[in-house]
């Protein structure tokens, strides 16, 4: 279909699921036999069960944290920089290595469009024969590769323009004239008014692909006032994309190589459709195979298709971040504490610890819903809180239905001021 990428795009949901839950078997064994961190985390996994997403949801998460910690231990000993998880070594299977925030470092994989960026791009209007403005950074971050090798594979020509320097940008942009740019919002914003400033105008760019931070609708809307057709994408410098924007502007599709999940935060069990929580992600990606990968942003599950024709799960966008943990009267208090408090009582659907009060002066209630709360459950879901946390809290029991949608399970209300 001439306005999609490709024909996976619009096959049958049923048709895609079946086609990633078949390659996910293989996928572990390969994993587990190039990769030693999974070769131990999934050591007494059988990869021929994997076959359903019920029994992808038994394996464990791997969150940034863990990945970071594994590193280090690694990197300290003098064993793999990537801590076990890469099932690459350095050579032209590895033609860049790059750095995120912690540190953790990532591999990039040699082949066309490694980090799955192509299609984001096609979504929001590129098309092969032009010429992009990339301004995302070069230098340690992966995210100016990712958006080169996407906009190769797309068959686009990049000017790598990176971060800074807006009057150079502006000049650049002017006598380019490439058709659009590709960076975060808010540099865009910046080069637009800088050219209004200088009094050049920038007739060419007339879309955008934006990524890397928040992009609200006010910040749309004033970039189409300024003539640029701008839509987003989420990826991260983990897994590549994850999903992107339609000209539907109907949350975000996700990316046909992924395998994604929403879990409650502090857990890897899932979510129904709708409810917000962590976004996980497995990538069938043979030189970086990371499998439930907990990415740390909070999302949700859009029901039905895009208007456009794609046949994938939505996603409402970025919706905040999962790792709620909160230090409380001196102690740290994290969301998989507030899971296991919940998981002790059978009555008990949804969990939320709130804090509220001043500075040193922390109050903690414990929120939770249940249909048919049998008798001394608030006592003794107390004293589970005191002895999981060590910790007291009041205790509150609601209806179905009475904590809000928001994927918090640990609400930091207190004042600051």
């Amino acid at each position: 279909m001439p306005d999609h990428y490709d024909a996976l795009e619009h096959r049958a949901p049923e048709a895609r699921e079946g086609a990633l839950l078949a390659a996910l078997p293989a996928h572990l064994v390969h994993a587990k036999a190039h990769a030693p961190a999974f070769a131990a985390s999934l050591a007494h996994v059988n990869p021929a069960q994997i076959t359903s997403r019920a029994a992808l949801a038994q394996l464990p998460v791997i969150r940034k944290h863990a990945l970071l910690e594994q590193q280090k231990a690694a990197r300290a000993g003098g064993g793999n920089v990537f801590g076990g998880f890469s099932a690459l070594g350095f050579g032209k299977q590895m033609p860049r290595v790059f750095a995120s925030p912690g540190t953790i470092y990532e591999p990039e994989g040699a082949g066309t469009d490694y980090w799955r960026m192509a299609r984001a791009m096609f979504a929001a209007g590129f098309r092969a024969g032009e010429l992009i403005h990339n301004c995302f950074s070069y230098h340690f971050t992966p995210a100016g590769s990712m958006m080169e090798t996407g906009a190769h594979a797309l068959g686009c020509t990049v000017f790598a323009g990176g971060t800074g320097q807006s009057e150079q940008q502006v000049s650049a942009i002017a006598e380019l004239q490439p058709a659009g740019y590709i960076g975060t919002p808010s540099f865009l914003k910046i080069i637009l008014e800088k050219a209004l400033e200088l009094g050049v105008p920038l007739p060419s760019v007339r879309r955008a692909l934006v990524s890397g931070e928040a992009f609200p609708p006010s910040l749309r809307d004033w970039m189409m006032a300024h003539g640029v057709d701008a839509y987003q994408c989420y990826a991260t410098a983990d897994v590549g994309l994850i999903a992107y924007e339609t000209a539907a502007r109907e949350g975000l599709v996700v990316d046909e190589g992924v395998i994604l999940e929403i879990v409650r935060p502090g857990t890897g069990d899932p979510v129904a459709v709708g409810e917000v929580g962590e976004v996980v992600v497995t990538t069938l990606n043979p030189a970086y195979p990371l499998i439930r990968f907990g990415t740390g942003d909070l999302s949700a599950v859009l029901p039905g298709a895009c208007p456009t024709g794609r046949s994938n799960v939505r996603i409402k966008g970025w919706m905040g971040r999962a790792d709620q943990t909160t230090k409380i009267r001196g102690m740290f208090v994290h969301p998989e504490q507030v899971d296991q408090i919940a998981k002790r009582f059978p009555e008990v659907l949804r969990a939320r610890l709130v804090v509220t009060g001043a500075m040193a002066q922390d109050v903690m209630t414990f929120r939770v819903e249940s249909a048919s709360a049998s008798d001394g459950l608030a006592e003794r879901l107390a004293d589970a809180v005191r002895e999981v946390t060590k910790l007291r809290a009041a205790v509150e029991l609601g209806a179905p239905g009475s904590l809000p949608n928001d994927g918090k399970v640990i609400e930091d209300a207190r004042s600051y001021q």
